[in-house]
């Protein structure tokens, strides 16, 4: 196999015809260069050079390979440079993956962070929800996943929204993670909503039974299984008069008096609740938020210098 050094010593042979020279024009010895040749023509396996005394010229496969050598070498430089500003964070690309309520919190404040530090890194944005956004990750489709999951799948909501789906089906068990580097970023206390003249509207807290009454906004029927679930080991089963994936809308609703809902609180800090109010449900219920992505990508400079401004913006 051909090496890099030693075309450029082969180069620098042909352009100054010795030994002596080439070694004062690279910063080594003579029999270094001597040494590299030697190894260059076992290589491949022919003569490059045809020693006459103090001169040297190339054979007709030495005057080929050199012809060769200026394009392999610039393209080799080319390379090295690449990947050098790429490793120094003053290029590269990231390809990142979240669902929607981290989209609209947490990803703008980290990628403004981002590209004010390494102007030269790129990235892109996608959504999706757990676990299509995993399976993303596994598949090579993107760098970075901004996932969730229940700290108590048992209670966890289904709630509204893409984000509120069932633990079983919108975020994967612990074990299922463990081919990836998890970055924890920050737990996500789940809420009511009610409208803003509800009796309920100013209490302490509120026990996800005082609502059994209430008219629901919920998630589509896939999304509020779970929903279902928590509200009947509470002793009831949710009437849901609305049905809807979208955060302003349930938010718009509950507002307008029609119903009560449960939503992540990350969910709402994107959103004015406008004629709603949030309070506490008891017992509390909570999704871990977190960033996921490949062993190997954790290791690219600016894989790691996203999931560091994801979970700086995550603590602010």
């Amino acid at each position: 196999m051909i090496e890099a050094r030693h075309l450029r010593v082969l180069r620098a042979v042909a352009a100054t015809g010795s030994f002596s020279a080439a070694g004062r024009e690279l910063g080594c010895t003579q029999p270094a260069v001597s040494q590299q040749m030697k190894a260059l023509e076992a290589s491949v396996g022919t003569p490059l050079l045809i020693r006459t005394g103090r001169e040297m010229r190339l054979t007709q496969a030495g005057e080929a390979l050199v012809r060769h050598a200026a394009g392999i070498i610039a393209g080799l430089t080319a390379a090295e440079e690449e990947v050098a500003a790429i490793a120094g964070l003053r290029a590269g690309r990231v390809r990142l993956v979240s669902f929607p309520s981290g989209s609209s919190t947490l990803v703008p404040t980290a990628l403004a962070a981002l590209r004010a530090a390494h102007p030269g890194t790129r990235v892109s944005l996608e959504e999706a929800e757990p676990p299509r956004s995993v399976e993303m990750l596994r598949e090579g489709d993107c760098d970075v996943t901004l996932a969730f999951r229940y700290e108590d799948r048992r209670a966890a909501p289904g709630g509204t929204g893409g984000d509120g789906r069932r633990a079983d089906e919108g975020a994967e068990a612990a074990g299922e993670w463990d081919d990836l580097v998890v970055r924890p970023l920050l737990s996500d206390r789940l809420v009511g909503l009610v409208p803003d003249g509800h009796p309920l509207a100013r209490a302490a807290s509120v026990a996800i039974g005082d609502l059994a009454d209430e008219p629901w906004i919920a998630g589509c029927p896939r999304c509020r299984g779970q929903l279902v679930e928590v509200c009947e080991r509470a002793g009831f089963t949710p009437r849901i008069d609305f049905a809807t994936d979208d955060y302003p809308a349930v938010v718009g609703l509950v507002g307008a008096g029609l119903g009560v809902a449960v939503l992540p609180e990350l969910a709402i800090e994107s959103v004015r609740p406008r004629g709603a109010r949030m309070v506490r449900v008891e017992p509390a219920l909570r999704r871990e938020i977190v960033a996921l992505t490949l062993p190997d990508l954790a290791q690219v400079p600016a894989v790691a210098a996203t999931l560091d401004q994801l979970a700086r913006a995550a603590a602010r």
